[in-house]
């Protein structure tokens, strides 16, 4: 009973939600007009395509992997809504950080480049395949090509000598961090394998999906119960595991659960998967159908990466529910719910050195707050408000907006073989600069110094 009055709370807020954006969740119109108002802002904080600066990178304080992020919000932002004023500019960016192999190693940041980080651009070419976004021209780098590049890179980096398998977090020995196997790293390499193994039928990509699930039960940072981990070091095999868990974490795995679900035909296995880590997911980070970052958010700690996490579980769980239709039912309530919270906390006016978008449009991050403008703003904040309004416009049963695939109308090309290579795609034209590592230590440090004091307060609490 409990659990009901809860979600008949969630949907009071959600009938409620009219006092920021002035949407209605009832309408389709109203909801893609409080979407293009908040997108408006998001894509305020882009300066890749000002006069001199690069396509697909965001100013500081944001690494290059979140903008990876923001495109595939935006591509998806395309499919929902309808509205093509981002489409130029979302092809520019993801075209113009592929690199020169055509792998999302751009020379501007291989040098600090995480295998989560390339991961999350090619999640977004991913999504552009199975959304049939608009083609890159003839000669350019392809939609499928790139993410299957990126997987074959995966798989030559899959490293059974430490652990017994999985990716580290970094890709180069020289950064911070390359003694790490972390789960999102592996979330990336499982996700991408799954979604190319619905989209292109090769059982190639299954059998890796299952081997990163199986390796990451083995060495329990997915647990017995669901609980999705971070991850932990490599000296001492794994063993001693960093125990905050994400909502990024839960969304990804929950995502490509619910993709190899549909890619098996409803099997029993990966149904069971897939049930697990939603009932988990909802336990452990709803609080009145509203998604808390657990680790930072309750102590006011989470970074610049951590406040765009929840951005990513409204996606991927919109996503399982299209998938895995028997999560629709408990999975969609509680993106409503988010996306109407969200919304109430789109209120602010900041000075325009902080957001440029519509005055009363600056979306916060507690969204636990209800409708108490929090004050925090910026790419995460807003990205994630974002991704909650645009994914209530998933409908239940409705084939006609789910990814399509190469036998079901899907376009782009592939290419099997790209990144397949034994050579290094390691800088060679001049050593690291002193700078280069202090640049990466401290990106990579303030990860790390965030998972421990997310430990501190899970174990406070």
């Amino acid at each position: 009973m409990g659990r009901i009055l809860r979600i008949a709370g969630a949907f009071g807020l959600l009938a409620g939600a009219v006092n920021s954006l002035q949407v209605d969740f009832s309408s389709d119109d109203s909801i893609k007009q409080a979407a293009s108002t908040v997108a408006y802002g998001l894509l305020k904080y882009y300066t890749g395509n000002n006069t001199g600066d690069t396509p697909g990178n965001l100013p500081d304080p944001y690494f290059w992997w979140e903008a990876g992020a923001m495109f595939g919000t935006m591509v998806d932002y395309w499919f929902y809504t309808g509205d093509e004023s981002y489409v130029d500019v979302t092809t520019q960016a993801m075209l113009h950080q592929v690199g020169d192999d055509n792998d999302y190693m751009p020379t501007n940041q291989t040098r600090t480049l995480g295998n989560d980080d390339q991961g999350f651009w090619a999640m977004a070419a991913m999504s552009a395949a199975e959304n049939n976004f608009p083609n890159p021209p003839a000669g350019q780098p392809q939609w499928l090509a790139l993410a299957q590049a990126v997987f074959n890179e995966y798989v030559d980096r899959w490293d059974p000598a430490t652990c017994g398998g999985g990716l580290r977090w970094q890709i180069f020995t020289f950064n911070n961090g390359f003694n790490y196997k972390n789960s999102i790293s592996n979330g990336c390499f499982f996700n991408i394998a799954a979604r190319l193994a619905r989209y292109t039928g090769n059982q190639t990509y299954a059998d890796w999906a299952e081997k990163v699930w199986d390796w990451m039960t083995e060495i329990q940072f997915i647990d017995a119960d669901f609980n999705i981990y971070d991850g932990a070091g490599v000296e001492d095999g794994c063993v001693t595991i960093s125990r905050p868990q994400w909502t990024y974490n839960a969304g990804i795995f929950l995502h490509g659960a619910a993709v190899m679900y549909n890619t098996t035909d409803g099997g029993a296995v990966w149904q069971q998967r897939v049930q697990g880590i939603m009932t988990r997911t909802v336990d452990h980070f709803f609080n009145n159908s509203i998604p808390v970052e657990l680790p930072c958010e309750p102590a006011n700690q989470c970074d610049v990466d951590q406040q765009s996490f929840k951005g990513y579980l409204m996606r991927w769980m919109a996503a399982s529910s299209q998938m895995a239709p028997f999560t629709f039912d408990t999975l969609m309530p509680l993106v409503q719910s988010s996306a109407a919270a969200a919304a109430l906390q789109c209120s602010g006016s900041p000075p325009a050195s902080e957001f440029r978008g519509d005055a009363g449009t600056a979306c916060g991050f507690k969204w636990t707050e209800q409708g108490n403008f929090d004050g925090l703003v910026g790419v995460g904040e807003q990205m994630s408000a974002l991704s909650a309004i645009q994914y209530t416009l998933v409908k239940k049963a409705e084939v006609s907006k789910a990814p399509v695939t190469a036998s079901t109308g899907g376009t782009s090309i592939g290419n099997v073989n790209a990144g397949a290579t034994t050579a290094s795609k390691l800088p060679s034209a001049r050593s690291v600069t002193t700078a280069e590592r202090v640049a990466a230590g401290f990106a990579t440090t303030a990860v790390l110094l965030s998972i421990l004091g997310g430990s501190f307060f899970v174990i406070k609490e």
